[in-house]
């Protein structure tokens, strides 16, 4: 079985190499959250100095100065955790409140974002101090979930990530294309710079939240940026008055590419409309890019189909997301298979316990204890679980005969059969990028 070890010893998410001494704590660092102009001097220049170059220019910081001013660089749907140790700010982890599909329901999730430590600060536990609160906080205020992406996904492991598949990146070459154009599909395709029309593109996102597994958004400020930029074309594409299919995209000069954004349909129908957008440029661009949901097959789309898998997985800047549970009761209510079982789930502050869960009735029900009353740790239960094992389950990305092998957990073969048809494979698309 795994444990979650303390991962103080690993160096934390995107940030420069690591100290070459380690450096002892004095004393427990003092959390607190921070926003406003405080960002200036805490948060700020922790992130500019992981992600971004550094030192930053006078200008940058006047920059990051108007936009707290306008309101621009907040947005009430974030918290920032910051860890000091003698006045200063050693470490921060940035929480978005988001929304989340799983299995057709849709919950409060947090996206964990932004994790930073000064390397004068690793190794002494900033950032499992800091996740424990955050992820704490959150689930206390209603969040169910939290997704993130990963600099390396063996370190937040630690700390009951799962991974997700990756969403495909493809290059679809124009020979070929133009053979589109000679189907007979009902709807049309409208094209727009984003500025004018967000409304509708939010509300396709608000309509595929609803739709598709793994989903999630940010609230409106947090996603209307994409319009007051309004450096993107975009094709709706419609079918009976409804919008059914969306392609963001920018253009990179005759004879190159057309670079697009997620594809994003709601079914065949609008995949086709845009597809026989993108044939209208057949002679005009070399290629299309865009990212596909992770269980998409481009290669089914048509006959003759030319393209290239560019999907590339590695840390820091390509790695597949993750998720966790922060709740099991608040999974109650999502669509499940017609079975039942009992688990227990360990080494977690947030999900251990055992849990019997019932969803022969098509929705999961969850009990605390086992299935005949029993509150005691590991009663009644025939799965013993990590917080990582429950999260495979739940999102469907891990076979319960393979939780052995991953080491996150042990279940017989009954139990293993019971928990396959209660929860079957899934492919989450997270969609939203932070």
């Amino acid at each position: 079985m795994n444990t979650i070890p303390d991962p103080a010893t690993t160096p934390t998410a995107a940030s420069p190499a690591v100290a070459a001494q380690d450096v002892p704590a004095d004393a427990a660092p003092t959390i607190r959250a921070v926003s406003g102009e405080e960002l200036l001097t805490t948060a700020y220049p922790l992130w500019a100095y992981a992600f971004q170059g550094s030192p930053v220019s006078d200008e940058t910081v006047d920059r990051w100065r108007t936009e707290l001013a306008s309101g621009e660089g907040e947005d009430d749907s974030r918290v920032n955790l910051v860890a000091f140790g003698g006045g200063e700010a050693e470490a921060v982890v940035g929480g978005i409140s988001m929304r989340h599909n799983v299995r057709g329901s849709v919950f409060p999730m947090v996206g964990i974002s932004g994790v930073a430590t000064h390397p004068k600060a690793r190794r002494r536990g900033h950032v499992r101090t800091l996740l424990t609160r955050m992820h704490e906080q959150m689930r206390d205020s209603g969040h169910v979930l939290s997704t993130l992406y990963p600099f390396r996904q063996s370190f937040y492991e630690r700390f009951g990530y799962v991974g997700f598949p990756k969403p495909r990146n493809i290059r679809l070459e124009a020979g070929g294309l133009e053979r589109m154009l000679r189907v007979e599909v009902p709807g049309e395709v409208s094209v727009h710079r984003i500025g004018e029309v967000f409304d509708d593109y939010y509300a396709l996102l608000e309509t595929l939240l609803g739709e598709r597994h793994g989903f999630s958004v940010f609230n409106r400020a947090g996603t209307v940026g994409v319009a007051k930029e309004n450096k993107h074309w975009i094709a709706l594409a419609r079918h009976e008055g409804e919008i059914v299919g969306a392609l963001l995209y920018r253009t990179n000069g005759f004879g190159e590419e057309l670079q697009g954004r997620q594809l994003l349909t709601r079914g065949p129908i609008g995949r086709t409309l845009l597809l026989q957008w993108l044939a209208r440029h057949h002679d005009q661009y070399s290629s299309f890019t865009f990212e596909l949901p992770p269980d998409e097959r481009p290669d089914l789309w048509y006959v003759d189909l030319a393209y290239d898998d560019e999907t590339k997985v590695s840390g820091p800047n390509h790695s597949s997301p993750m998720g966790r549970v922060l709740s099991v009761p608040g999974l109650a209510g999502i669509t499940t298979g017609t079975a039942r079982a009992t688990i227990e789930v360990v080494d977690d502050p947030f999900v251990a316990g055992t849990w019997t869960l019932d969803g022969r009735g098509g929705t999961l029900e969850v009990t605390s204890g086992s299935a005949s009353g029993g509150n005691g740790a590991g009663t009644g239960a025939t799965a013993r679980l990590t917080s990582h094992g429950l999260a495979a389950l739940v999102y469907g990305v891990i076979d319960p005969a393979e939780l052995a092998l991953q080491g996150y957990g042990t279940v017989d073969a009954e139990t293993a059969q019971e928990l396959r048809t209660m929860f079957p494979p899934a492919a989450p698309y997270l969609f939203s990028g932070f």
